[in-house]
């Protein structure tokens, strides 16, 4: 996971005071301040329907529901992005520990964690532990 150089700027940018307009307080304190809502409390932590996951701040597609996997955290868990580059990782030393931040590369929002090595039986090893508000689901159209 190649970590993004400081100073990067993203394709989507908008001042503190443009994203505070476009989110509520509880949004801009996860996406933009990097803060994490309560285990067991987000809207998708148990979302079973089909479709894509986008950032909820600028829309950008980030998962897909095939991905999403039970991992009992308390938040829902990806075990791989969508291909290409749509999010980016950070180092994180917040708690005293490295952990890898995960973010939109589109904007920039604070989406989550990825850790890896932990024995879930997924193609990758790898838990994207994402904040529920975050996302917002994009279910796919029955035809």
């Amino acid at each position: 996971m190649p970590m993004k150089p400081s100073g990067a700027a993203y394709p989507v940018t908008k001042s503190d005071q443009e994203w505070r307009e476009r989110l509520s307080a509880e949004e801009f304190a996860v996406l933009r301040e990097a803060g994490t809502e309560r285990p067991f409390t987000g809207e998708y932590t148990n979302e079973k329907r089909q479709g894509v996951y986008a950032c909820r701040a600028c829309g950008a597609e980030l998962f897909r529901s095939d991905t999403k996997f039970e991992s009992h955290c308390g938040w829902p868990s990806f075990y791989t992005p969508l291909a290409g580059d749509s999010v980016e990782y950070l180092e994180d030393r917040s708690l005293g520990r490295v952990r890898t931040e995960v973010r939109c590369a589109a904007c920039g929002s604070h989406l989550g964690h990825v850790f890896e090595g932990e024995g879930f039986d997924t193609p990758t090893d790898q838990r994207y532990c994402i904040n529920s508000i975050s996302l917002t689901l994009q279910p796919d159209t029955e035809v």
